[in-house]
């Protein structure tokens, strides 16, 4: 059996050490050993399924998932969600606690994505809880609600339009203490389809040749806004959410295929554009907005 360490810190980032691993040996059933997971965020969380994922439809049984019982985290992973899903993909050890609680203090839950309805009821539910959490936690003006509202349900529709399969979404609030000094709201969207090459290969592939591939279609896609649409004004979506996050001071990030773009803030230090990166399948999509620094607009 091959044993996977999740790490203690699980983010977005955490997703490429995870994939690593997975590919080391494809062949032997997986256990994800979690128990010294101590913080995680809509990224990691849903990166972890990605991963089950990966290793269920590959070996067609569910891989192993290992937690701390009784541990904060695993407490805050039901809160989010998380054990709901992971049913589905993951072969669990531990029973979650009872959702007992309100869910006031998360923005949206891990919630599947894969009919047009669901991205309706998802900004429905976001749009009741928002305001608060945008205008009081984050001093985002009230206007700030609907703009919000129109990037989740695009990188939503992103799976829709372009995955071939189904995906999640799931936002929160976090205070980044040491690394940015206030309120943060972190988006994170992911599927297990064809990524953006897959996507795009029949419209644009020929026209770039040999340079034809995973980065060269975010690229197409993040910088140009191409699309697989003929028509005029379709796949506009992805840039006008950089130009929205942009002006909160926020950071974007795609991941797909081997390769990762970012339109990256002054407060982050990540790099522009990554490749080689182990292979991951679909495309995770990762926003983070800060809180408005006072005399912000």
């Amino acid at each position: 059996m091959q044993i996977i360490p999740v790490p203690a810190t699980l983010d977005a980032s955490a997703i490429d050490q995870l994939v690593r691993e997975l590919a080391r040996n494809p062949e032997e059933k997986v256990l994800f050993d979690a128990r010294h997971l101590r913080w995680v965020d809509p990224g990691g969380m849903i990166g972890l399924l990605v991963a089950g994922t990966m290793t269920r439809d590959r070996q067609e049984t569910p891989p192993l998932l290992q937690l701390q019982d009784g541990a904060e985290v695993t407490t805050y992973l039901n809160r989010m969600g998380f054990f709901k899903v992971a049913e589905t993909v993951f072969d669990l050890d531990v029973r979650p606690p009872r959702r007992s609680w309100s869910s006031s203090d998360v923005l949206l839950e891990i919630t599947p994505i894969s009919t047009n309805s669901d991205i309706h009821a998802v900004v429905d539910r976001v749009q009741q809880q928002a305001g608060a959490i945008l205008s009081r936690t984050l001093g985002y003006p009230a206007s700030a609600v609907v703009q919000f509202s129109v990037i989740l349900s695009e990188v939503c529709q992103n799976i829709i339009e372009h995955a071939g399969a189904s995906g999640w979404v799931a936002a929160q609030v976090y205070k980044w203490t040491k690394r940015l000094g206030r309120q943060v709201l972190i988006l994170h969207v992911a599927d297990v389809g064809q990524g953006f090459r897959g996507s795009l290969a029949d419209t644009h592939a020929a026209r770039f040749g040999d340079r034809w591939g995973d980065a060269t279609a975010l690229e197409a896609a993040f910088i140009h806004g191409l699309t697989r649409f003929p028509d005029s004004g379709r796949g506009q979506g992805i840039q006008q959410i950089r130009k929205q996050v942009r002006r909160w001071e926020g950071g974007i990030s795609i991941r797909s295929g081997t390769a990762r773009i970012s339109d990256v803030p002054d407060w982050e230090d990540a790099l522009p554009m990554q490749d080689n990166l182990p292979v991951l399948p679909g495309a995770q999509i990762h926003i983070v907005l800060p809180a408005q620094k006072p005399g912000d607009a």
